[in-house]
């Protein structure tokens, strides 16, 4: 017996037997509701030909056309993908404004008996729900901001407090980014970063996960991480927050950055070409410098100098102006596993106090 189709425009207050996001895949790709699977109802060229027929000739040609294509891929998805699906199956099912295209497939599913939901609005409904909880949410939170120049460590000081059970936001691993110039990551080749869109996505889920009544600590970042924004709340916040700063001598500073990107050494004409993006800064003179001691392979020198030189008083810069709360500092000698641990172990109760 045919479902009446059921609306919603809260879908994060009920539970489905699966989300179907019925839009095209580079669609799915720029964002989606978390959890949801792409089941498309009209793929990304399909989609292009209806627009211009619809366009250039005409709507209901378009329509017409436009028909035989949905209904061959809702064939196609029922014998794949919704074959084995029991009578209880009830799926939420949506598309970009709440249209035709998720309204397609719901009433095929419907027809056949399943309690079928659509989201009124569509994928535009979730994504004013996220554009709105990043404005809310970040406040609610006490942060914690570690600092320290680059190469201090940062990163993995607050993944082994997250280890120990602290609430930490990584910023540079929801970003696929590590913040600076060269701060793309490598994974055999240069690794993108997320959509805007989906980073805002994977950052509203980190922050549901947490307790207001406990601090979160995060990480000194710009408003910009690469390519991607911080919500205006968030950074706001961290801002206004207290710092403890990472200490570490230049040396270890340099060992650090060496073997953290060895990509860069690896591939001496593609780190050429990125410094060439800080002459209005530095000067042709200095890139040249450094051109030599690419070409040298003096490695060594090429990141001493670059600290001291560029990042170094950027830095410094940046944190009096965004960052200058500072409450206390840590001290290491270097960066290994149990210089980290033996600080943390001795510091534990003072940054439960900061």
């Amino acid at each position: 017996m045919p479902a009446s189709l059921r609306y919603t425009k809260e879908p994060h207050k009920e539970t489905y037997s699966e989300i179907i996001d019925v839009r095209s895949s580079s669609e799915f790709a720029e964002d989606c509701i978390p959890g949801a699977i792409n089941l498309p109802v009209l793929n990304d060229a399909e989609r292009a030909e209806i627009g211009t027929i619809y366009k250039q000739f005409s709507p209901f040609q378009a329509r017409k056309i436009g028909a035989t294509i949905v209904a061959k891929n809702i064939s196609q998805h029922l014998n794949e993908h919704f074959a084995n699906k029991d009578k209880n199956y009830q799926p939420l099912i949506y598309c970009w404004r709440g249209g035709q295209r998720s309204a397609s497939l719901a009433i095929v599913l419907s027809q056949i008996g399943w309690r079928v939901t659509l989201l009124e609005g569509g994928y535009k409904t979730y994504r004013s729900y996220v554009r709105q909880q990043l404005e809310d949410l970040p406040p609610k939170f006490n942060y914690k901001v570690l600092c320290g120049l680059a190469g201090s460590g940062k990163t993995h000081i607050l993944r082994k407090m997250r280890q120990r059970g602290f609430q930490v936001l990584d910023l540079e691993a929801l970003a696929n980014h590590r913040g600076s110039l060269l701060g793309e990551e490598w994974k055999n080749k240069p690794s993108p970063q997320p959509p805007q869109k989906y980073f805002e996505t994977q950052l509203l889920l980190e922050l549901q996960r947490f307790n207001p009544q406990e601090t979160v600590w995060i990480e000194s970042e710009s408003s910009k991480i690469g390519q991607v924004y911080l919500p205006e709340s968030l950074w706001k916040r961290m801002k206004q927050s207290s710092c403890v700063e990472i200490k570490l001598p230049l040396s270890a500073r340099v060992e650090f950055l060496l073997e953290e990107y060895p990509h860069l050494i690896n591939n001496p004409e593609i780190l050429k070409i990125k410094l060439e993006k800080l002459k209005s800064s530095c000067g042709w003179k200095k890139i040249i410098q450094w051109y030599h001691m690419i070409d040298n392979q003096d490695w060594d020198s090429l990141v001493k100098d670059m600290l001291e030189s560029h990042y170094d008083p950027t830095y410094r810069k940046s944190m009096q102006l965004n960052f200058h709360q500072i409450e206390s500092s840590i001290s290491l000698v270097d960066l290994s596993h149990r210089s980290i641990d033996n600080c943390l172990d001795s510091l534990v109760p003072s940054f439960v106090s900061c």
